[in-house]
């Protein structure tokens, strides 16, 4: 009997890592006298870098593993494109690496996700800035958006907040980019980061480990193709859905009872 191979990534990534960007102000740790301060000064001069840029695109070849029944780790990816226009603009491409392609986008008013060969897709309005639409897509659609804390303008703040260890490797090369190699801990995380050096530290590279899950999985992303000045247009945000695609509705969250008895909506995200 062929054995059964399942797809499903981790159900954390980098939104795990900084441990609930709303989750409120954490109390110190006394494990911050580890952060050292030359690699967080490489890291929060990569996340102010980030939150600045009003406009950019970029391509992300993504990996991550899945962890079988069996303990075996299997290795699935995609390929994502995303062009930022901020305050109010994303689009995303996505394109699975069997050939299935998706995408998401949001244009100021209304959140649009579709997946081409199901020819489906879904909206909900949504006015408002870039980081509003991320945290009700993430939080209250409860939909998956891989690296989206890299495109929050709150950046900063939630890595210096999160990050409990951290030190500076040294300098390496990714696909010939000069780069510092940036070692950080969290609470149930291991991530690596590779940044350029000079005057646009851009991610270059990306691992996060998961120490505490089963198989201790890995998410990798190697960016490439940054554009800090993309020539795009109003029209290149809209969705228009193709011909016969079926529109269907966001899957609703399962309510949770809270300690008072009453209903209430699961909070967090998934990627």
């Amino acid at each position: 009997m062929p054995q059964r191979v399942c797809r499903d990534r981790p159900t954390v990534l980098l939104i795990v890592f900084l441990i609930g960007m709303c989750a409120g102000t954490p109390t110190p740790s006394p494990a911050a006298s580890a952060r050292d301060a030359q690699a967080m000064t490489i890291l929060q001069r990569m996340a102010d870098f980030l939150s600045r840029a009003q406009h950019f695109s970029v391509t992300a070849e993504i990996g991550f593993d899945v962890v079988q029944a069996s303990g075996e780790k299997l290795e699935f990816g995609e390929t994502r494109q995303f062009v930022i226009r901020r305050p109010d603009r994303a689009r995303v491409d996505i394109t699975k690496r069997d050939g299935a392609t998706s995408g998401f986008r949001f244009d100021g008013q209304e959140i649009a996700v579709f997946n081409t060969r199901e020819n489906v897709y879904a909206t909900a309005a949504k006015p408002g800035t870039l980081d509003e639409a991320i945290a009700y897509f993430l939080n209250d659609l409860d939909m998956r958006f891989p690296l989206a804390d890299l495109f929050s303008t709150q950046l900063a703040e939630a890595l210096a907040a999160k990050v409990r260890s951290a030190y500076n490797v040294g300098p390496e090369r990714i696909m010939g980019v000069p780069c510092e190699h940036i070692a950080l801990r969290g609470d149930q995380t291991d991530m690596q980061l590779w940044i350029a050096q000079g005057d646009q530290p851009l991610p270059c590279r990306l691992v996060i480990t998961y120490r505490t899950a089963e198989g201790q999985p890995q998410f990798w992303a190697q960016f490439s193709d940054w554009n800090l000045s993309p020539d795009v247009s109003d029209a290149q945000f809209a969705f228009t859905p193709s011909e016969g695609a079926a529109k269907i509705a966001f899957a609703a969250r399962k309510p949770v009872p809270t300690v008072e008895g009453k209903q209430k909506g699961k909070k967090g995200s998934r990627p």
